[in-house]
C-alpha cells in the first residue's frame, strides 16, 4: 500500500526526534518500533542524510549537527520521563509543592485519579491540563517575566503559612559538593522556604544538562534532597558521587511516546 505523504512525514519527523535525544539510532529498532521494514527506515535516513542533519552508518545513524525544528526540545522526551516517574509518588490526599521549573511543571499532567493540592509560586500552572482532583494553589506575589514565576515577600508570606508532604523542585543546577543552584536571586529564598516548609520527602528533578552544573545562587546542599530523578546520559561516576551523600538515584530513558 502506497504511503501517503502525511504518514511518511509524521514517521521521519519521529526517527529525528529520537535521533536528538539519542544522539545515534538503530535500523533494526526503528524498523520494529515504527511496524515498517529496514529499508523504509534506511531510505528515510538516507532523507536525513541528504538534508545535512545526519551521518548513516552500518545498521544505524548518527546526528551530525543540531538540526532541530521549532517544535522540537531534544530534552523535553527526558523531562517527560522524569517528571511521568515522580509522579507515581504522589498519594491521595497530598498537598505539594512544585517551583518554577518546566520540568516539575510536567509533574502535574501525569497526576491521574488521585486528590492532590497543588502549592506552587508558576504562573504557567493556571494553562496546564490536569486531573478534575487537583486542585491548584497559587502562592501570588511579583510576576516575574519572561519565566511567569512569583516571587517576593508576598509569595514567602504565603508559603510560611502552609505545609506540604512532598516537594518536587527543577533547578538551573544540581551538584554533588555544592547541591542545588539557580540563575535567578529571588528565587532562592522561595526555593528555601518550599524545602523547610515541607513535612516528607523533597524530590529534586533534573535532566542531564543540569547535573553537576553551579549557578550563581546556591539553594540547598545535597542531602536535602532524598530524591534526584534524572536521565539515563548522567554518567555512573556521578550518579555514584550523589549516592554517596544518601540520595536515591532514578535514572530514565527518554519518553519518547508523550503528548505535548
Amino acid at each position: 500500500m502506497k504511503m501517503t505523504k502525511e504518514v511518511v512525514d509524521k514517521r521521519r519527523k519521529k526517527i529525528m526526534q529520537e535521533i536528538q535525544v539519542k544522539g545515534t539510532v538503530n535500523v533494526d529498532e526503528l524498523a520494529a518500533e515504527l511496524n515498517v521494514t529496514p529499508l523504509t527506515i534506511r531510505r528515510d535516513l538516507q532523507y536525513w542524510e541528504d538534508m545535512g542533519a545526519v551521518e548513516r552508518f552500518y545498521g544505524g545513524a548518527k546526528l551530525v549537527q543540531n538540526f532541530v525544528e521549532h517544535d522540537i526540545d531534544p530534552n523535553e522526551a527526558y523531562k517527560h520521563a522524569i517528571a511521568k516517574y515522580a509522579a507515581t509518588f504522589i498519594d491521595d490526599g497530598d498537598t505539594i509543592f512544585i517551583n518554577t521549573s518546566s520540568t516539575a511543571l510536567l509533574v502535574i499532567k501525569y497526576i491521574i485519579g488521585k486528590r492532590v493540592t497543588i502549592i506552587t509560586n508558576n504562573g504557567k500552572a493556571i494553562f496546564c491540563d490536569h486531573d478534575p482532583n487537583v486542585q491548584i494553589v497559587m502562592t501570588g506575589g511579583e510576576l516575574r517575566f519572561p519565566k511567569e514565576t512569583m516571587t517576593g515577600d508576598f509569595a514567602l508570606n504565603n508559603l510560611q503559612r502552609v505545609k506540604a508532604n512532598k516537594a518536587f523542585l527543577g533547578c538551573n543546577g544540581f551538584d554533588s559538593e555544592v547541591g542545588m543552584s539557580t540563575a535567578i536571586l529571588p528565587e532562592v529564598i522561595i526555593n528555601e522556604a518550599m524545602i523547610s516548609r515541607c513535612s516528607g520527602a523533597a524530590f529534586i528533578l533534573a535532566d542531564a544538562t543540569k547535573i553537576n552544573y553551579v549557578h550563581q545562587f546556591v539553594v540547598a546542599k545535597p542531602d536535602s534532597f532524598a530524591y534526584l530523578v534524572t536521565d539515563t546520559r548522567v554518567p555512573a561516576e556521578q550518579i555514584e558521587e550523589f549516592e554517596e551523600k544518601g540520595i536515591l538515584v532514578k535514572q530514565l530513558d527518554p519518553l519518547l511516546n508523550y503528548k505535548k
